[in-house]
């Protein structure tokens, strides 16, 4: 390892916060990064961090290293990049994140479609439902749904994801028709809950076109979305899903899309982001080929709903 890779190590590690996250990561011993800083703390000849058992800390001229090694990843990074638009074909590596369940479903796709294409692209896909710090940790995509907070993202609008109310056929047998807002408060649901997470308020319009919101009454919490869905279609709750959550459950008649008389909000819509506007024809490539397979103006899973675009106050 050189100094500029030692300097990046002590980032590295700062970001983290111990050797320890830093050597699983790295899938390496945890003495060879103690090694590895040691040796950048001899070669510049001052000490850059306080160690004791239980936390690490920067020095003052720690502090100004890391700020060093920031500019320097930041230039690499921007090298590659640069360098990546002269190529004729999209060639080095590929890395992307997304939501669990639409990285399962879609994603995949466009990665086995793309590798076709682009034989010459590495591809590392990391599905995980956090939202991931794109710059620190170095990924060239990610798929979520919302705008980033992070104003300095490009974003690159996917496809809309709305929602819907469903129940299975042996859950309307046993609690009858649901018609209005106070049954559908008052029947068991199942809710995604992740720490700090629990989304169990919905808005919709009412009659006077007045914006209200419905809670429902959590009898489940489980923090995968595919386990909501499965949960509904086994007949115990209802829940409040999206049309991207749904495969072909309603074309089965295992599930039932109910109160459809009622204007529900959109859940949100799902967007590329990526960190600069003149970003390599590979990033521009594989966001190409992902609107291929999700499509433009109906996004493919609301073709397993149908006359969804009737549904729920909804036009088109």
């Amino acid at each position: 390892m050189d100094f500029s890779s030692r300097l990046l190590l002590l980032l590295e590690v700062i970001e983290l916060g111990s050797f320890t996250k830093v050597s699983e990561q790295r899938n390496v011993d945890r003495s060879v990064i103690s090694k590895h800083i040691s040796r950048l703390e001899d070669e510049l000849g001052v000490r850059l961090l306080n160690r004791t058992t239980r936390s690490l800390s920067l020095t003052a001229a720690g502090n100004e290293m890391v700020n060093q090694a920031k500019s320097l990843r930041t230039l690499l990074n921007e090298t590659h990049r640069l360098a990546q638009n002269y190529h004729a074909e999209p060639k080095g590596v590929l890395r992307i994140t997304s939501s669990t369940l639409f990285g399962r479903q879609y994603v995949q796709q466009a990665v086995e479609v793309f590798q076709q294409q682009y034989p010459d692209v590495d591809i590392e896909l990391r599905l995980e439902d956090r939202v991931v710090d794109m710059v620190r940790e170095g990924f060239d995509i990610g798929f979520r749904i919302g705008k980033p907070k992070n104003s300095s993202l490009i974003i690159r609008k996917i496809a809309r994801n709305r929602l819907l109310i469903v129940a299975s056929p042996a859950f309307i047998k046993k609690h009858g028709e649901i018609n209005t807002v106070e049954q559908l408060e008052s029947l068991p649901a199942t809710a995604y809950a992740a720490p700090g997470l629990l989304i169990d308020k919905f808005r919709y319009l009412d009659d006077n076109s007045e914006s209200k919101h419905f809670q429902l009454k959590v009898a489940y919490k489980v923090n995968d979305v595919e386990m909501v869905t499965k949960s509904a279609v086994a007949g115990n709750t209802l829940a409040v899903v999206t049309a991207q959550m749904i495969d072909n459950e309603i074309l089965e008649g295992k599930l039932v899309p109910i109160m459809t008389q009622l204007h529900l909000d959109d859940f949100g819509t799902f967007y590329a982001v990526y960190p600069h506007r003149d970003a390599p024809i590979k990033t521009k490539l594989f966001i190409d080929t992902l609107k291929t397979i999700v499509g433009d103006d109906v996004p493919i899973w609301e073709k397993h709903i149908p006359n969804f675009q009737k549904l729920y106050g909804r036009v088109g």
